[in-house]
């Protein structure tokens, strides 16, 4: 079996500064709205990790269960103000850049529902997520309520 280099021991400071921007992004909005942007971005990206983290998060906050299942299909689901179905268009939009430039329109709504500053902590947020599901799949963390460890 081939050992995953751990993140956190094998580059101690830039992982330190990388969570301060996770952390300061993180406290940018408002928390519901942030995990239903984590949820989404780690569904768009096939992180079972992230997935697991910030549904638990969310629920921890008192996100409803309802709510956190829908994220998977936001569009059809009457359940989001305008405000977060606007995040959720960004996120979708940012996440899959890959897929074609369709950022237009949402951000025409991001820009609707959301401050010049608060359209850039948004984005930024978005990027830390995208991130983070990429250092976790990368070296396959999987977190259990604690400090994110290898998956088995």
């Amino acid at each position: 079996m081939t050992s995953i280099t751990d993140p956190f021991a094998a580059s101690p400071q830039l992982m330190k500064q990388w969570m301060a921007v996770s952390l300061a992004a993180e406290k940018s909005l408002e928390k519901s709205l942030i995990e239903l942007v984590k949820i989404r971005s780690s569904i768009l990206n096939g992180c079972a990790n992230c997935i697991n983290m910030h549904t638990a998060d969310a629920r921890a906050h008192g996100e409803t269960e309802q709510r956190i299942y829908l994220v998977a299909a936001w569009h059809e689901a009457p359940v989001y103000t305008p405000r977060e179905r606007a995040a959720l268009a960004w996120t979708d939009a940012l996440t899959r850049l890959s897929q074609g430039h369709t950022q237009k329109e949402a951000r025409e709504a991001l820009e609707a529902h959301f401050t010049p500053e608060e359209q850039m902590n948004l984005t930024v947020m978005i990027n830390v997520i995208n991130g983070w599901n990429r250092i976790a799949v990368g070296f396959d963390l999987w977190y259990e309520g604690g400090v994110p460890a290898k998956a088995a």
